[in-house]
């Protein structure tokens, strides 16, 4: 049953997992003044990028799955002083090794987007439920925005280690109140934690997605590239096969299966292509010297108030989302954020000359994140039982955070694989790469039209019919 002080509750999920959103994309414009200042090189730096990613892609599912077993506050404050372990460790790294240990610590946070959701459906009334996972969903693509923005000036005007200090000091006020504040979520799951599953699920992400990361350096036929894709698809058939035999499985199957969840799954690996893809190499276009042919010497402070308007617009759509939602339906919202991002895409790729186009067309492409980022979250969370809220969501962020891998190694060898005299990629390059991250949108709303139309109701007494997945439902039965 919903509890009181469900907006201090809020805040703090916002809190936290904004910052980890932050953190995601906050570094990324620093890489070359860390690579100078701990005196490594530029393929060791990528690795503070790389080890985060692998980080959260293992613990986002598995401590998701935790929350739901063990209580989703007490994981979630665990999840946090990891976090801020991690925000100290990075801000006072005497080594470039010490840094990438932070942040595989930092990686830990993945966690707190599934287990954040888990808590919204656990202690919120049905009828807040879908605008306040809209919410969240806002503040969190509205962070990774935040950390291209916000990059340039804090390295400009104090030091790259303060995009750790800020953090820390964050991280620790809301590790208190959520001790204090937060209530323990009353639905648990029942079984225990499958380690042997866990085991397989983080050697095939790792498997599958360090190649994807370090393609550009390994090269794609190189020996390890190859060796690691094979040991990937065979974990992930063991994965699949453990899974299917445990009686208490980390991930359902059963529930993976769920119509709605399946292609909402799929429509978010297509559109993390294309989002997370843009966020790598957008800034990268428009900092390139305009000697090129293309791009504007942009520096990165420069480079992040052209995605200003991107972070506005997905922090706004995002919030409207939560409006929307009950009236025209998570599915639509989907369709439309993904058919926004492929417009965006498909603009970019002809349309670049000037920078106020590269800031319009940000701003259309951070409304399509908007919408679809909330609409994945409540398409998920009101599809399957409130036991696998946290395990079933932290398989979607997953499932997006693979597509971006994916969509960002192959618009890398689009753009670098033919380069100028000057080292420098071709404008064409980024055409092409545009273009594919346009088709990859076009295909994730096509992907959209597939989730079925949800009929929602409320039996007497608030109960699912028997086999049904619980649903939180905020009005009269409708269909959406």
């Amino acid at each position: 049953m919903p509890r009181k002080s469900t907006r201090l509750t809020f805040a703090v999920l916002a809190s936290g997992a904004g910052v980890f959103a932050m953190l995601q994309s906050l570094i990324a414009p620093a890489l070359p003044t860390v690579q100078h200042a701990l005196h490594t090189s530029q393929s060791t730096a990528t690795w503070v990028m790389t080890a985060y990613l692998l980080s959260a892609s293992v613990f986002t599912p598995i401590l998701g799955r935790v929350g739901d077993l063990a209580g989703k506050k007490r994981t979630l404050v665990a999840v946090l002083l990891a976090v801020l372990a991690g925000c100290l460790l990075a801000a006072l790294a005497p080594t470039i090794g010490v840094l990438i240990l932070a942040r595989v610590v930092q990686g830990v946070g993945g966690a707190l987007f599934p287990l954040s959701f888990g808590i919204i459906r656990d202690e919120f009334a049905p009828g807040e439920v879908p605008g306040s996972i809209s919410t969240l969903s806002a503040v969190i693509a509205a962070g990774g925005g935040v950390g291209m923005v916000a990059a340039g000036p804090i390295v400009s005007a104090l030091d790259y280690r303060w995009l750790f200090w800020i953090p820390v000091a964050v991280v620790a006020a809301t590790v208190v109140i959520a001790a204090r504040c937060v209530p323990e979520s009353p639905n648990r799951a029942e079984g225990k934690v499958s380690w042997l599953g866990a085991v397989l699920l983080s050697g095939w992400l790792v498997a599958l997605l360090l190649p994807l990361s370090q393609a550009a350096v390994w090269g794609w036929g190189s020996a390890k590239a190859i060796g690691l894709f094979v040991l990937a698809a065979v974990l992930l058939a063991l994965w699949l096969t453990v899974e299917a035999r445990s009686r208490s499985p980390l991930i359902d199957l059963k529930v993976m299966r769920l119509p709605a969840v399946w292609t909402t799954n799929l429509a978010a690996l297509l559109f993390g292509a294309g989002m997370y893809a843009i966020w790598s190499f957008l800034p990268g276009f428009v900092q390139t010297p305009s000697s090129a042919g293309y791009g504007f010497g942009a520096s990165v402070t420069a480079s992040g108030l052209l995605m200003l308007p991107m972070l506005v617009a997905m922090f706004l759509s995002g919030m409207l989302s939560g409006r929307l939602e009950p009236v025209v339906g998570a599915k639509a919202l989907l369709t439309t954020g993904a058919a926004l991002g492929a417009l965006a895409c498909g603009f970019l790729a002809v349309w670049h000359e000037e920078q106020w186009q590269i800031a319009v067309v940000a701003g259309l492409f951070g409304l399509g994140i908007g919408l679809a980022f909330a609409s994945m979250a409540n398409l998920v969370v009101g599809s399957v039982p409130p036991a696998q809220t946290g395990a079933a969501t932290g398989m979607n962020a997953n499932i997006r955070t693979i597509g971006g891998s994916i969509g960002a190694a192959v618009t890398g060898v689009l753009v670098t694989g033919r380069l100028q005299p000057s080292g420098l990629p071709y404008g064409s390059g980024y055409t092409h790469g545009f273009t594919l991250l346009a088709v990859l949108c076009l295909a994730a709303a096509l992907a959209a039209l597939l989730v079925p139309v949800r009929r929602a109701s409320t039996p007497r007494g608030g109960a699912t019919s028997p086999g049904a997945p619980a649903v939180p439902v905020s009005a009269p039965a409708r269909v959406r």
